[in-house]
């Protein structure tokens, strides 16, 4: 469930009336998290509250977006919401992987909160197995989409005009029964069932997402988070190609680390 910051019980924090929401899936190359990482530390969020949930390993670190000594300490946890009123965007980032068996109560509990907070929409970043791709997802872009019938309705004219490529369904038994299609997001972790609950229950939600392999995945991060700019129109860009990686996105501090270069002394 959502815990604002605020323990003074400000209802205002929980109320998200209108506002697109912007989270990640724990997928292949962690590609959804750092995309979200450089939208939070652009756009310079404010930390609203946290979700706590049983759903996700427990962690704590030092402020992963620290601009100064000062705000160096603070502490962050597994997942954390953040929000900017002027462009009606409301993030969740989860830090954590899931626990065995937790998908389930997790979707229950977002979808649950995004009905309760009055969310308009929900967008996914996400990603899925290269090396599971058919023979038509290996050709041109490696980017792709997937929205709820409720969006589709709103937005699936405009998904046409940028071009972009739905997600395609693959045989349910290849060389058994080719006819019969499912959604299939190898390495996805919870974007297909998220996806499917949010289908049923008439949730507004698309999926961004792009396939990839595991390593470094930076740059994966920048095409992605370019690919969601395209649409949304987070921050101005200085080209039009979401492939473009020589964006205007600010890497966060906490970057420095992702390789194990150290650990900051402000965390003992």
């Amino acid at each position: 469930m959502f815990v604002p910051c605020d323990r003074g019980g400000d209802s205002a924090a929980t109320d998200f009336k209108g506002f697109t929401l912007l989270m990640p899936a724990v997928s292949v190359g962690n590609v959804g998290q750092l995309a979200i990482d450089l939208v939070i530390s652009t756009l310079d969020m404010t930390k609203v509250g946290y979700f706590y949930t049983d759903c996700l390993v427990p962690m704590v670190g030092n402020n992963p977006y620290a601009t100064a000594e000062e705000n160096s300490t603070e502490l962050s946890i597994n997942a954390e919401v953040y929000s900017l009123p002027s462009k009606k965007l409301v993030v969740l980032q989860i830090r954590s992987p899931f626990i065995k068996n937790k998908y389930r109560p997790f979707c229950e509990a977002l979808l649950s909160w995004v009905q309760s907070s009055r969310c308009s929409r929900v967008v996914v970043l996400s990603s899925s197995h290269a090396y599971q791709c058919n023979d038509e997802q290996l050709l041109g872009t490696p980017l792709r989409y997937l929205l709820t019938p409720d969006l589709e309705k709103e937005v699936g004219g405009l998904m046409q005009e940028l071009n972009w490529k739905e997600m395609e369904k693959v045989a349910a038994y290849p060389g058994i029964n080719d006819t019969d299609k499912v959604l299939h997001v190898p390495g996805g972790g919870i974007t297909k069932l998220l996806f499917t609950e949010s289908c049923s229950k008439g949730i507004q939600m698309a999926v961004l997402l792009k396939f990839c392999s595991e390593g470094d995945n930076i740059p994966d991060a920048f095409v992605l988070v370019n690919y969601l700019n395209e649409w949304l129109q987070l921050v101005r860009s200085e080209s039009n190609s979401s492939t473009d990686t020589s964006s205007q996105w600010k890497i966060p501090s906490s970057w420095r680390l992702l390789f194990g270069n150290g650990l900051p002394p402000a965390l003992f």
